[in-house]
């Protein structure tokens, strides 16, 4: 069973949209739940930058995909890049990640994208199978430097 709709979230999307951003928080930091944020998910649906797609069933958001849309200065071109995708755990392994990941490529291509780099946790202790089974390892890696390092470097 898949998703039975997939379109872009918008500002009155919020309050379905913070459990789940709480539940994914959870879910990759393991830590305590998070208390879900209605003005947090309210600013990210409406801050611009970020886009979101959600899945829903029977009119319930059980997913969402969060990604962007970038410049690509060795092509020239644009890229997407997929920043998170979560599915709850009761809708899981049912499709819906593949159809949001589908959903993002078929953005793509209208926006002409040369691909979607999809940004994964380096030890991701949650489900692997769905970007290893679509992607490949891309040529870049990822490095987290905290903005008071940079500041200290810059004085």
């Amino acid at each position: 069973m898949s998703a039975e709709t997939i379109r872009t979230l918008v500002h009155d999307d919020a309050p379905a949209l913070a459990p789940l951003i709480a539940e994914n928080a959870q879910a990759l930091r393991r830590g305590a739940p998070r208390r879900p944020d209605e003005v947090y998910a309210e600013r990210l649906l409406t801050a611009g930058g970020a886009e979101f797609l959600g899945a829903f069933c029977s009119d319930e958001l059980v997913g969402f995909a969060l990604f962007y849309d970038l410049p690509d200065l060795i092509s020239g071109r644009r890229i997407g890049q997929l920043e998170d995708i979560y599915v709850m755990p009761s809708h899981q392994s049912q499709g819906i990640g593949r159809d949001l990941v589908a959903h993002v490529a078929g953005i793509g291509k209208i926006r002409d994208w040369s691909h979607v780099r999809w940004m994964v946790p380096a030890k991701n202790e949650v489900e692997t199978g769905l970007y290893e089974q679509m992607g490949e390892p891309g040529d870049k890696q990822s490095y987290n430097v905290s903005v008071e390092r940079l500041a200290e470097a810059n004085t």
